[in-house]
């Protein structure tokens, strides 16, 4: 499974390098940037799974920058986390009202942080985690990328993992190839679209064996679901 990628977006090198090695140690992948015109291009090249955000930057403010990415459909629901000096609660409510979703105070302890990331990653992106997934006879483990279909060792290619891991984690719910191109394989990924039928038709061929493939459902001309809910 590859790791999640935080951007830190920090003009402090002393702080940027510890917040790089607290997260690099915890098995993150980690970009920086000292202001918001090098995160702008690393967000251009890349779309992070997190950000953490200094409020005092030169140029442009956390806070600017917070409702720019919330103006754009491709960042609006990235989650971003404000890195600030400003304890007050007035300045906590305003960066929190302008579109942070949390906000740590500094200094902080590495600890939480790595701790607030990870609760972060669980609730948006919950197929870059590493706890074993277990639903309707089916027994995913992220860590040995091992797959266990009503008692029975499924053989998956890598590619199809990716996918069954990410559709465990968002079971119900219908997704157009696009959607699955730029969860599963990653934005800014030039793929045709077709090749997830492809790999779509290799997963339902590798749960055959455990007569679960029926999990994995087509909708005609809109995408693909993994339902579990009974019918």
């Amino acid at each position: 499974m590859s790791k999640a990628n935080i951007l830190i977006v920090e003009d402090e090198n002393s702080i940027t390098t510890l917040i790089r090695f607290t997260l690099e140690q915890a098995g993150f992948e980690v970009r920086s940037a000292e202001n918001v015109v090098q995160a702008r291009t690393l967000i251009n090249r890349q779309l992070p799974q997190l950000i953490l955000l200094d409020w005092m930057l030169p140029g442009v403010s956390g806070v600017e920058f917070i409702k720019e990415l919330r103006a754009h459909s491709r960042t609006q629901n990235l989650p971003i986390i404000l890195l600030t000096a400003r304890s007050d609660e007035l300045d906590k409510e305003k960066g929190l009202n302008t579109g942070a979703d949390d906000y740590v105070t500094k200094p902080f302890s590495p600890r939480e942080l790595v701790a607030r990331v990870n609760a972060f990653l669980r609730r948006y992106a919950p197929h870059k985690t590493e706890k074993p997934i277990e639903m309707k006879g089916l027994i995913l483990d992220p860590i040995n990328k091992t797959v266990m279909g009503n008692g029975i060792s499924l053989i998956l290619g890598a590619t199809e993992f990716k996918l069954l891991h990410f559709f465990m984690t968002h079971p119900n719910r219908l997704y157009s190839r696009t959607q699955l191109l730029d969860f599963v394989w990653g934005d800014h990924v030039f793929m045709e679209e077709r090749t997830i039928d492809v790999h779509i038709r290799r997963l339902r061929q590798a749960l055959e064996p455990s007569q679960l493939d029926s999990l994995l459902q087509t909708v005609r001309g809109s995408g693909y679901r993994f339902n579990t809910e009974e019918t």
